[in-house]
Parts: C-alpha cells; sequence; structure tokens
C-alpha cells in the first residue's frame, strides 16, 4: 500500500520555512483516492511542474512516496493538486521549552 506525505508549504504565514511555527502536513493512502485522484498524483511524480517562481502568499503543496526506485517528491502549486489529497493536510503548531526570544539588557 503506498502511503503520500503531503506538506503544504508558503502561504501568508510562511509555513514549512525554517523560521515558522506552523507546521501543515498529512497522510493519505493512495487506494483512498478516486481513479481521477490516482490518475492527477501519478501524472504529477510522471511530469512534475517545472519549477515556477514563488507567488507572494500562495500555497505550494510537496507530495512524497517510497517508490520502486526509492524515495520519491514532487512540488508544485495548489491549483495543480487533487482536492482529496489536500484535504487531508492539517496546520500544527510547533512549541519548544527553549523557543522563548532571548533578550539582552542594554546598558
Amino acid at each position: 500500500m503506498t502511503v503520500l506525505h503531503v506538506e503544504r508549504l508558503g502561504g501568508l504565514p510562511g509555513v514549512g520555512n525554517p523560521r515558522s511555527r506552523l507546521r501543515s502536513c498529512g497522510e493519505i493512502s493512495l487506494s483512498d483516492l478516486s481513479q481521477a485522484d490516482r490518475a492527477a498524483v501519478e501524472e504529477l511524480f510522471r511530469n512534475p511542474p517545472r519549477a515556477a517562481p514563488v507567488l507572494r502568499d500562495a500555497f505550494r503543496y510537496r507530495i512524497s512516496r517510497d517508490g520502486s526506485s526509492g524515495g520519491e517528491s514532487v512540488e508544485g502549486a495548489e491549483r495543480g493538486l487533487a482536492t482529496r489529497v489536500a484535504a487531508d493536510v492539517k496546520d500544527t503548531f510547533i512549541c519548544e521549552r527553549d523557543a522563548r526570544p532571548r533578550w539582552r539588557s542594554v546598558q
């Protein structure tokens, strides 16, 4: 059974960048998708979209899976993604104990 790992990147809060405290990700089994969505996902991996300029405040998605030749990933704009795949992405706040800002006193 092939599982797709989906990560939403960008947007207004800068999801997925190294300084972001918000992570948006999810997993979905390929068998849970409709025939049309499976075909759309397979097409993405067969013909990945060319690198397009990142649009300000727009989301893009990274989809990863374990293929016959190892792990493979594809990244593309939100509009080129099967709706069912994007629907399984959930937002999570990252809370770290040492994430407090360290202030220095100015003398």
